[in-house]
């Protein structure tokens, strides 16, 4: 019996092939912070520094004492003395005492002893240098205290985190310049058929352009590694030999498309198993598309055979390669797929005991998503280029009627 026949669910397939992947043993990298970004932190990293480095506003107002305001209301205001604007950009060199007041903008620099700030809208000037104040502040209203959100000590980005924008502004924040990084993991990517040519050539009758090289070379740049186009392999096995173990000699995971479906030309998961033990360790899940899709490790180096289906290749790469690549390049929590919940405005077929993806195009009617599936042949590229999503049929499914909740997970 055919090897791939023996299908494996897909959650059973992954966890798998990720527990016989060694953890990250990429080499680091020190990197500028203003240029970290998508990259994974190698070293965890500690503030030197105070966030806000001083106490400031967060609103246009008047700095106050707060006591000075309690009890004041529209029809009983207090009265305070203005004392005088803080400069922005500058430190306040100014001091308030009982009975005083300054003027203040949203950032300035909290004047010294003043605990509080009264929103312009609850003031008025009942005479030259004099603010009258209609609502109480309480110590702490509309500022930020020096170090209220970091203080020098503090532990701000752990190992294995995903740099975003938001971690590196923080970074900046507290003086940050440069970080270590683990290096991107080079993938080299193969593709194999004789019926194959570059993009670039005009196809003849009986040939296609190789388009899943370009998908998952982009969907790799996405997920933070580096593509290395390695070619395509006629269907010959000591060509496919040669240049499957060149090109996994070369980089840090091997994807080779096609080759694994059951026929007299499948040397994929031979030539695999040659490279290196365990070998091949999943060849067939139970998915569609992308049944007949190989998961290896050979001498702790990944290997993932895809099908040639352009929509195969690129549903399985997003399926099985990105959680692989996250391991690669030591993240701590792999990146979560964005999904959301709508509503199914067709029927789907499906089979029970089988996982499916299905192109969906996504419409909001009123306050509902309603997701339309695109049927779509064997092959057809386009089908996801209209599709907003992927929607998931589980495998205890027989289908799932229109009307009835979908999970979809969104392109990007």
């Amino acid at each position: 019996m055919p090897e791939f026949l023996d299908l494996l669910d897909p959650d059973a397939a992954l966890d798998r092939f990720l527990r016989a992947i060694p953890e990250c043993q990429l080499r680091t990298e020190i990197v500028e912070v203003k240029d970290s970004l998508g990259r994974i932190v190698a070293k965890g990293i500690t503030s030197n520094e105070f966030s806000p480095n001083f106490s400031r506003s967060t609103v246009d107002g008047f700095a106050v004492i707060a006591s000075d305001t309690f009890g004041a209301s529209e029809s009983m205001p207090a009265y305070l003395n203005l004392l005088g604007e803080v400069p922005m950009g500058r430190q306040a060199d100014m001091s308030l005492e009982p009975g005083m007041t300054a003027m203040i903008h949203t950032g300035g620099m909290l004047p010294h002893k003043a605990d509080a700030v009264i929103m312009i809208e609850f003031t008025g000037t009942s005479r030259p240098g004099e603010v009258e104040i209609y609502k109480a502040v309480a110590p702490g209203e509309n500022v930020i205290l020096k170090g209220e959100d970091i203080k020098p000590g503090d532990h701000i980005i752990s190992k294995g985190t995903l740099i975003r924008a938001q971690e590196l502004g923080g970074m900046l924040a507290v003086g940050i310049k440069m970080i270590e990084v683990f290096q991107k993991p080079r993938i080299s990517i193969l593709s194999s058929g004789d019926e194959l040519v570059p993009p670039e050539i005009t196809p003849r009758p009986g040939q296609v352009r190789d388009l899943n090289s370009y998908t998952i070379k982009a969907l790799v740049e996405k997920t933070g590694g580096i593509p290395i186009a390695g070619g395509i392999m006629p269907d010959k096995i000591n060509d496919i030999r040669i240049m499957m173990k060149r090109a996994f000699k070369e980089c840090d995971m091997l994807i080779v498309t096609a080759g694994s479906s059951i026929s007299t030309r499948d040397f994929t998961a031979q030539i695999i198993n040659e490279l290196g033990s365990p070998g091949v360790l999943v060849h067939g899940i139970n998915i569609r598309p992308g049944k007949p899709t190989i998961l290896a490790v050979c001498d702790g180096k990944p290997v993932v055979g895809l099908p040639g289906n352009p929509v195969s290749a690129f549903t399985i790469a997003r399926l099985f390669v990105r959680p692989v690549m996250d391991k690669l390049q030591g993240l701590s929590s792999p990146r979560i797929l964005p999904q959301v919940d709508s509503i199914l405005s067709i029927n789907i077929p499906s089979r029970a005991g089988r996982t499916d993806y299905v192109p969906v195009k996504l419409h909001n009617r009123g306050k509902r998503l309603y997701a339309e599936p695109i049927f779509y042949k064997s092959n057809l590229i386009f089908s996801l280029v209209r599709a907003d999503g992927i929607a998931y049929v589980p495998r205890d499914s027989n289908g799932i009627p229109a009307g009835k909740k979908i999970k979809v997970f969104l392109l990007d």
